[in-house]
């Protein structure tokens, strides 16, 4: 199932164009990364899927709606999403917690099965540990991990990640990796992460938009299909 399709996009701030002719699709699990060097709009191109900047020309389409036919989940982490300072008052778990709530649901009763999501999120980022801690004392690893645990607890359909492995270690960068995989193979949520560190993630990604220089100094799309995805349909 199609979740994200661009066709033909472009984009200028002011008068200077940033992203020209962009063509992608983005199915129901998998695993895609968006590269491009410095300077290479990947920030632009996400905040346009989110609604955040309008294109110019071309079109941008978003399901509303999941492969189950629920209500269609993204969750995104921006590239600098760590400025807690050492007076945020809130633990890692209760931090954690909150991302299981949405609007309306926060008297909810709070269920052993959340407990379990909750406690398997944390695990699985490695910082169990630290779910009495303030995230304030932590430090930008540990605090980038507590984040990514809440948004796994949130269950999306689409987990929009930029330069989420910043501040990690190579042990738990590559935990991440097999994580994110996971979640793809298992869960079919679909991913779309910028990265610098392609060489890594290659073998784990089905897709790969990478963004680069067109005639007119702006920045178009190479889109290539990294493997075959085994249900014909998701293609």
């Amino acid at each position: 199932m199609e979740y994200i399709s661009i066709k033909n996009l472009s984009f200028q701030y002011d008068k200077d164009p940033v992203l020209e002719n962009v063509n992608f699709t983005i199915n129901n699990a998998e695993f895609v990364t968006l590269t491009g060097e410095n300077g290479a709009a990947k920030s632009t191109l996400i905040k346009i899927i989110l609604g955040i900047l309008k294109n110019k020309t071309g079109e941008v389409f978003v399901t509303d709606k999941n492969v189950h036919g629920d209500i269609f989940k993204i969750s995104y982490l921006p590239q600098h999403a760590v400025h807690f300072n050492s007076g945020f008052p809130t633990t890692v778990y209760s931090f954690v917690k909150s991302g299981l709530f949405r609007k309306n649901t926060w008297f909810k009763k709070f269920t052993e099965e959340d407990k379990n999501i909750i406690k398997h999120s944390l695990e699985s980022m490695k910082i169990w540990n630290l779910r009495n801690k303030k995230i304030g004392n932590l430090s930008g690893g540990q605090k980038q991990r507590v984040i990514i645990a809440r948004i796994l607890v949130s269950k999306p359909d689409l987990l929009i990640l930029d330069e989420p492995t910043t501040g990690m270690d190579e042990i738990t960068r590559n935990n991440f990796y097999d994580l994110l995989h996971t979640m793809v193979e298992e869960k079919g949520v679909s991913i779309l992460m910028i990265t610098h560190d392609n060489e890594v993630v290659d073998k784990y990604a089905d897709k790969n938009i990478h963004l680069c220089k067109s005639e007119t100094n702006s920045w178009c799309c190479k889109f290539n299909l990294k493997k075959e995805i085994s249900n014909a349909g998701n293609i």
